[in-house]
């Protein structure tokens, strides 16, 4: 699977700040609020970097700013067919329905064999009503009905909050009960906001065909992904390490299997 964009979105970014301007005696809140420490005296490393923002809100100085790193439309087809994938996801805006026709059309040319096509979309980063996201979602559903793959609806509560907190998680479920029952066909994905308290909201006969624990699976994993790249290895190359990361992995699944 890829996921991109149709414009400006903050899944795309990464965090950047020139360190040599940074003041000698700054008690570095930045470092401190970075969940996968990717900042140090040398500035933010792109590879670790998600996006999150929050370094960028506890500057005292506001030396950090935001940079986009996502596909360039002019690029997508070739990397489609290159990379070939079996699924993409689209995140997109309300109001973007316009760009998100054009990624569809790109797609469609590209005639790569999807399976699954799924679209991220919520009201975060708009002041727009449950009654709108859904319309959006119904414009991205005709746009794609032409693909003919299984299409995956992912309402993005907060994103990339990476919060632990059951507010958060409550307030990621409370978006998926008001949308459900208007949503168009397809499977409906829970993210943004989601955690290891998500499924105490949920009773047992109404749960989402899915969930996703982007952030918060960061979170739980970055200190293990850190030990290994002190030692020059990749998590997946250290079978200890790696084993201890499936088990921070299944204290978010279990819940949901039993």
């Amino acid at each position: 699977m890829i996921s991109i964009s149709d414009g400006k979105d903050i899944h795309f970014r990464k965090a950047k700040f020139d360190p040599k301007i940074c003041p000698p005696n700054c008690k570095r809140p930045c470092e401190n609020v970075c969940p996968t420490f990717a900042i140090s005296e040398y500035g933010v490393s792109k590879n670790k970097c998600y996006g999150c923002g929050r370094c960028i809100t506890s500057c005292p100085l506001n030396l950090i700013s935001e940079y986009e790193y996502q596909l360039s439309q002019d690029s997508l087809k070739d990397i489609l067919l290159k990379i070939k994938p079996d699924a993409v996801e689209i995140h997109t805006e309300i109001n973007r329905k316009d760009a998100f026709q054009k990624i569809s059309k790109i797609i469609k040319d590209a005639d790569v064999k999807l399976k699954k096509i799924s679209v991220s979309c919520g009201l975060a980063q708009s002041n727009a009503q449950p009654k709108d996201l859904a319309k959006a979602f119904w414009e991205r559903y005709e746009i794609l009905s032409e693909h003919n793959v299984q299409l995956i609806w992912q309402l993005d509560g907060r994103p990339m909050s990476g919060d632990i907190a059951s507010t958060t998680a409550k307030a990621a479920v409370k978006l998926w009960e008001r949308m459900q029952p208007i949503l168009p066909p397809g499977l409906i994905q829970l993210a943004g906001g989601t955690n290891g308290n998500t499924y105490k909201f949920l009773s047992k006969d109404k749960i989402p065909d899915g969930i996703a624990f982007g952030s918060v699976a960061r979170k739980l994993v970055q200190p293990l992904i850190e030990e290994t790249f002190k030692t020059n290895q990749k998590i997946y190359e250290n079978p200890d390490k790696m084993a201890q990361a499936i088990e921070k992995a299944k204290t978010l699944l279990n819940p949901w299997k039993s």
